[in-house]
């Protein structure tokens, strides 16, 4: 079988390259900048489906005898054929052209659940995630649909398999999502309701209430990414199930920059020696685990705000502070810095 692109005409053709501009430049520029990629995600999938408006809208003029995504949406029955196989993933960045709540539905999950839970895994381990909740509901879809020539198409496995994934590491984080009111939400109530309404919905299609919506899909997305997290998340910056008021929200760019900068800990003597004093008996366990797991910027804050509040300055007895510093965070004297300030 031959791609439908191959017999495009020049409309068609333009509307393609700019769909996959649309979809590609904001993830590449998150990247780059080292902005949230799940936010630069959330804006591809926009992206695109403004793209398929501008076509619908094309179409009406008569100007397209092709949708320029016809190669790129999933068919069951073509799916896991080598040529078509690109379709798991590419579907989740297109939407039906008359269904924009769909297209809002999963922005709102995607940037809302997905920024901070890509503060919890990291980018790389975030963008592994997201694939994985995508070509799991993708595989769902077509597995319980093989004989289907129906095309399907949608980022709803990605944004499902957001909330498994979550909901697998880290089940005490709330964050802000619309329910009822924009408030701070336990992430274990997000996911279980919408994991429940979709299994409600899914038996209600089975049991021969018309849906055009692809309920397998969702759960299959939700479950791929719930079952591989843990594999996914391991050795990333937070341990699974931690709870410390969830992610912050910092801006990921001046963090980046301050990890990049941060002194190395391991070969420096700590501060109480630096300054000739003796090493406080409740200090020794802090500096070793501070400098055994202080390369990461939240671990290393953690444990110096635990060396500052455990410990007095050895030369005024004032109580000592963390300071974040360009060059990552130190602890001082409160009164005056030049007692004790470290690391220098």
């Amino acid at each position: 079988m031959s791609y439908l692109f191959l017999q495009f005409n020049a409309v068609e053709v333009g509307l393609l390259i700019l769909w996959l501009l649309a979809i590609i430049a904001p993830i590449v520029y998150s990247i780059r900048n080292e902005t949230p990629v799940s936010l630069g995600i959330t804006m591809a999938v926009l992206a695109g489906a403004l793209v398929q408006l501008l076509a619908g809208t094309v179409g009406r003029w008569g100007w397209i005898e092709y949708w320029f995504y016809a190669d790129f949406w999933l068919i069951p029955s073509r799916t896991l054929s080598v040529e078509y196989f690109h379709t798991m993933f590419s579907a989740g960045f297109l939407h039906s052209q008359n269904d924009l709540m769909h297209v809002l539905g999963n922005v709102i999950i995607l940037a809302l659940v997905g920024v901070p839970l890509e503060q919890r895994l990291g980018t790389k381990r975030y963008i592994i995630i997201y694939a994985i909740g995508l070509f799991g509901g993708s595989l769902a879809w077509t597995l319980a649909n093989l004989d289907s020539g129906t095309p399907s198409l949608g980022a709803s496995g990605a944004a499902f398999g957001l909330l498994g994934a979550y909901l697998a590491g880290w089940p005490k984080d709330e964050i802000p999502f619309p329910i009822l009111l924009i408030r701070p939400w336990p992430i274990t109530l997000i996911a279980l309701m919408y994991f429940g309404l979709e299994i409600f919905r899914w038996f209600g299609s089975v049991n021969g209430d018309y849906s055009n919506v692809a309920h397998m899909a969702h759960l299959g997305g939700f479950l791929a990414a719930y079952l591989m997290l843990p594999a996914v998340a391991k050795g990333g910056p937070f341990e699974l199930g931690v709870e410390d008021g969830g992610p912050s929200g910092t801006d990921f760019k001046n963090r980046g920059r301050i990890k990049e900068q941060m002194i190395d800990l391991s070969q420096l003597e700590d501060p109480w020696t630096q300054a000739g004093h003796e090493v406080p008996k409740n200090a020794l366990s802090i500096l070793t685990k501070l400098k055994s797991e202080g390369d990461e910027l939240e671990t290393r804050i953690a444990w110096m705000e635990a060396l500052a509040d455990s410990n007095d300055c050895p030369v005024c007895g004032k109580p000592l502070g963390m300071v974040e510093r360009k060059n990552g965070p130190q602890i001082q004297c409160s009164y005056d810095d030049s007692h004790l300030l470290w690391p220098k």
